[in-house]
Formats: structure tokens, sequence, C-alpha cells
């Protein structure tokens, strides 16, 4: 899959031409960073790269949420889980993973 701004390198998605993850700026933008506060945690990246990794993601929302959460899971047998981390991110995996199981017959 290749989009202007989001590129899928190595099983990970990442800003197109950069070695930042999209799983950054979507964590970012969940937790309500606007583009303007993302763009300060990532200088490097044009404002256009923030708005475009963010619709793409708003585009692909179930396919990237399915992402990373199976990303989690490779995580969770490391020394320190993500959602150990940062505990809002865990409660959110936590519903995306419940919703999931909601949907299927």
């Amino acid at each position: 899959m290749h989009h202007q701004y989001v590129e899928q390198r190595h099983g990970g998605y990442y800003l197109a031409g950069t070695r930042i993850s999209l799983d950054s700026v979507v964590h970012a933008f969940n937790e309500g960073q606007s583009p303007e506060a993302i763009q300060e945690d990532f200088p490097s990246l044009k404002r256009a790269q923030i708005y475009g990794a963010i619709a793409f993601y708003l585009d692909h929302q179930a396919e990237i949420n399915q992402y990373l959460v199976d990303t989690e899971r490779e995580f969770e047998g490391k020394a320190i889980p993500m959602a150990a981390e940062n505990p809002a991110l865990g409660e959110r995996l936590q519903r995306a993973k419940a919703k999931m199981g909601e949907s299927r017959p």
C-alpha cells in the first residue's frame, strides 16, 4: 500500500520518505494533540505531511487500529509493555479489542 503521505515498510507504516512511524502521529492525534502540536514534537515534518498522515489514518481507521493492536500484542511479551508506559494507550487498545470482539458474528 502506497499513499502520498504514508508508506508501508518492514511491516510497519511510516510517513513517506521519513523514519517517523505513523503510530507516533496517530497516538498523538488520538490523545487530542493538534497537527500544530504534533509538528512541535516532529519538527522535521511539514504540516501537510501531518495532515496527510491523519487523513490516511481516518480513511483506513479499522485497518490501522487492528495493526496497532497487533503491534501491541508483539510488545506484550517484552520487559515493559507499552500499555504500562502509557495507561491511556492501554485503555484505548482494550476498548478497541472489545469493540472488535462485539463486531464479530
